[in-house]
């Protein structure tokens, strides 16, 4: 793989990747014309992570309607300013239908990713500790079966 960085002048700097993409960095504080490239590496282990997650809930033929991946991290004070911490949260949502993927596939989906698919996690875990939270917009399909399951199981009043 191969990638280029070009000075534009000021802050400015255009990337280009080995597949001809460009995309522009802006190393000014307000980054107002581009990421930073800190932030384009947080962005890119979110759109890594999606990937794998994503395509994982497929093969399981799991219902999938939306997928945010977003991370928030922690910087060293000083330089070099590393990350010294990332939380990454999934959060998923239901299709048209409304029937989630079960809860252990995502969990299954996710840590699949962390641990064995994701080149951007498992290279910036070498460095940095990343940690992971799942959120759903809607009850997964099994939490759903469980209440049912309760709800039937009588109790009374």
């Amino acid at each position: 793989m191969k990638a280029s960085a070009e000075w534009l002048g000021d802050t400015q700097y255009k990337g280009r990747s080995e597949s001809n993409h460009t995309l522009l960095f802006d190393t000014d504080a307000a980054h107002t014309q581009g990421p930073s490239p800190m932030e384009a590496v947080l962005t890119a282990l979110c759109a890594c992570t999606s990937v794998d997650v994503v395509g994982i809930l497929a093969k399981k033929r799991q219902p999938l309607g939306s997928l945010l991946v977003s991370a928030e991290a922690e910087q060293a004070s000083e330089a070099p300013r590393v990350f010294t911490r990332i939380h990454v949260t999934y959060t998923v949502g239901a299709p048209q239908h409304g029937v989630m993927p079960s809860r252990k596939a995502v969990e299954d989906a996710v840590a699949l990713s962390k641990e064995k698919y994701c080149s951007v996690s498992i290279m910036l875990q070498e460095a940095v500790e990343i940690t992971s939270s799942i959120a759903y917009l809607d009850p997964p399909e099994d939490e759903l079966a469980d209440e049912a399951s309760a709800d039937e199981g009588g109790g009374g009043d």
